[in-house]
């Protein structure tokens, strides 16, 4: 209901916006005496937004046929991982804590599983493969929704826990830092692990509170304990490197875990004597149907978001919150970067691009180029991920799923800030 009432803003708000544009470029001339300005682009702001929208519907489609290959691979080797043992192997590992967190899904169910792979890829940064993944586990706790248009609370917990982003590994914003010729382009790496860490400890709490899961459970904190304790010793170790060797370790960490786990699965199929090729087959066969089932849902958010943006409602929602931080003494260079945070909820190339843009404009080693990439690395694309994982399993009722995924969002973009703030000082 909530996601409903976000898509019609989107639209309406853009409405709005548009038509106020138009009427004040015919009136130009008297509004720029009061000091208001209208210029060309407000007289052709109907023609962007629907330039945008059929923009965004022909991208869509794109995205899901690329998403036919990659989910035709993962949904494969998940397959042979599942025949040789595998990912049971890995979902009985965090059974307990699955248990106490998703308290309706059976022990050692198959969901348990492809939920820890789908965390796994989200935390080495490989998004790729975490969305069939992620796709296959909905897929699996559906079997145990007894209303299967409602979103179960399974369901909510596991997309929370996914749109937080726990990110070990950002080789991509990295990257593009490296390609804006910052002095250390992993400088990033220990500041989005803490921001995506808070948005999902957060996340955790939020879905908790909601549905009246006990987290002080002892297995829970031990579990919670261990994981924090990890991170801790990533950030100790990656902290003695070499700024310039970061990115190279972590790139080479990612993609070397990402591809023992395939040779694992292939090598437990084989000791079993299981036809490795053959249940390649059988799971990839699952990939096409999925993918273009998704179509109809990213085609509706993605041109309400093309829409919204390019009515320019988009930019004075950001204009505002300058405003806004300006009253309060904030440092007026948050808002520069806030474009990024906005976006990313919405739209991961959108916010990508937001970032870039923002580096190109006042440089990489900046505060704005350094929160904007932390604001990238911080949480995940919540609304994309809701229209493409519900829009799989045929889920309309999303219940407090967006509610609960943005206030871990804005964990994430407030501990962004605070880290911002902290590194660069005054």
């Amino acid at each position: 209901m909530v996601l409903n009432y976000i898509w019609i803003g989107f639209f309406l708000i853009a409405f709005l916006v548009a038509i106020i544009r138009t009427v004040g470029y015919y009136f130009r001339d008297s509004l720029v005496e009061i000091g208001l300005y209208f210029d060309a682009a407000d007289f052709n702001v109907f023609q962007d937004i629907i330039q945008q929208m059929f923009f965004w519907a022909e991208k869509s489609v794109g995205i899901s046929i690329y998403l036919i290959g990659i989910m035709t691979l993962w949904l494969g080797i998940m397959k042979i991982g599942e025949n040789a043992g595998a990912v049971q192997g890995l979902a009985r590992l965090f059974s307990p804590f699955f248990q106490k967190i998703f308290p309706d899904i059976p022990k050692n169910h198959p969901a348990y599983g492809s939920m820890m792979m789908n965390f796994s890829a989200n935390m080495l940064g490989l998004d790729n493969a975490a969305t069939p993944l992620g796709i296959n586990a909905m897929k699996e706790l559906q079997k145990e929704n007894k209303e299967k248009t409602r979103a179960s609370n399974a369901q909510i917990m596991f997309l929370v826990l996914n749109t937080s982003g726990l990110t070990l590994i950002p080789v991509t914003v990295i990257g593009y830092r490296a390609m804006y010729h910052a002095t250390n382009p992993a400088d990033v790496f220990i500041p989005i692990l803490i921001a995506t860490y808070c948005s999902t400890l957060i996340g955790l709490i939020t879905v908790s509170l909601f549905q009246k899961i006990n987290l002080f459970n002892k297995t829970v904190l031990l579990y919670l304990g261990t994981i924090t304790l990890f991170i801790g010793l990533i950030i100790w170790y990656m902290s003695g490197l070499e700024k310039e060797k970061i990115a190279s370790y972590s790139g080479l960490a990612g993609n070397m875990i990402l591809f023992s786990i395939i040779t694992l699965f292939i090598l437990m199929a084989f000791r079993r004597k299981i036809n490795v090729y053959d249940s390649f087959i059988e799971g990839a066969k699952k990939g096409f149907g999925i993918a273009i089932k998704i179509i109809p849902y990213l085609i509706a958010m993605l041109v309400a978001i093309g829409a919204f943006r390019a009515s320019g409602a988009f930019d004075i929602l950001i204009e505002g919150i300058a405003n806004v931080l300006a009253v309060f003494g904030a440092d007026p260079r948050i808002a520069d970067a806030l474009p990024t945070a906005f976006m990313k909820p919405l739209s991961g190339g959108g916010a990508r691009g937001m970032m870039i843009e923002t580096m190109d404009k006042f440089g990489a080693d900046s505060f704005q180029g350094f929160l904007s990439s932390v604001f990238q690395g911080s949480t995940e694309t919540t609304f994309y991920t809701l229209a493409v994982y519900f829009g799989a399993i045929n889920v309309k009722n999303t219940r407090y799923t967006v509610t609960a995924g943005l206030i871990a969002d804005f964990a994430g973009i407030l501990a962004a800030i605070f880290i911002a703030i902290i590194v660069f000082g005054n």
